[in-house]
């Protein structure tokens, strides 16, 4: 009988994950919760991806998710994609999901996957996230409306954003602990 060797390469289950965690976050991202700032759960779904699937399944998810919305697909917030979502304002913020993923899947290969060393890798992803994002608002709000403060783009972009965003994490961290042998079998 012939050994079974492990190879990198993605089985039809992985593919068909990343599909699913691909439609999850389009969905996601379509979903708005209508609060004083309204948000939607696209960063969930960006949680969630790289704590069921793990970091390099994870990554890809998001990868192809931002490439089906640069391609023109309509899977970004408020049903939008193409170029323009990804090089507007709040284009920086999408293309920040690539970082998270990146961290969570660095801090969880570093450190283990106890659910303290999710949280923080969340956490960090999210901080990278905002950081990219705001750097990239800034960068285009000044080239086609002026120059801008980096505090009056924290209190736009990232503050009303905080509590909503560290909820995200406490239901991502939920399921990822009670769904993960499932995914990851």
């Amino acid at each position: 009988m012939p050994q079974k060797t492990h190879t990198s390469a993605l089985r039809a289950t992985d593919i068909a994950y990343i599909g699913l965690f691909v439609a999850a976050m389009a969905i996601c991202s379509w979903i708005s919760i209508p609060l004083v700032v309204p948000f939607t759960l696209q960063t969930f779904a960006v949680f969630l991806a790289a704590g069921l699937l793990g970091g390099k399944r994870g990554t890809i998810a998001v990868c192809a998710y931002i490439f089906l919305g640069a391609v023109g697909a309509p899977v970004f917030s408020g049903f939008s994609g193409g170029p323009g979502a990804l090089l507007g304002q709040s284009g920086g913020y999408i293309i920040g999901f690539i970082f998270t993923a990146l961290i969570m899947w660095g801090v969880t290969k570093v450190l283990g996957e106890k659910l303290w060393v999710l949280a923080l890798s969340m956490v960090l992803g999210l901080i990278a996230c905002y950081a990219f994002g705001t750097l990239w608002f800034m960068l285009v709000y000044t080239r086609s409306t002026g120059p801008v403060g980096l505090a009056a783009v924290l209190g736009w972009c990232v503050f009303p954003f905080i509590i909503p965003d560290l909820c995200k994490i406490a239901l991502a961290l939920f399921l990822t602990r009670r769904l993960r042998r499932l995914v990851r079998s």
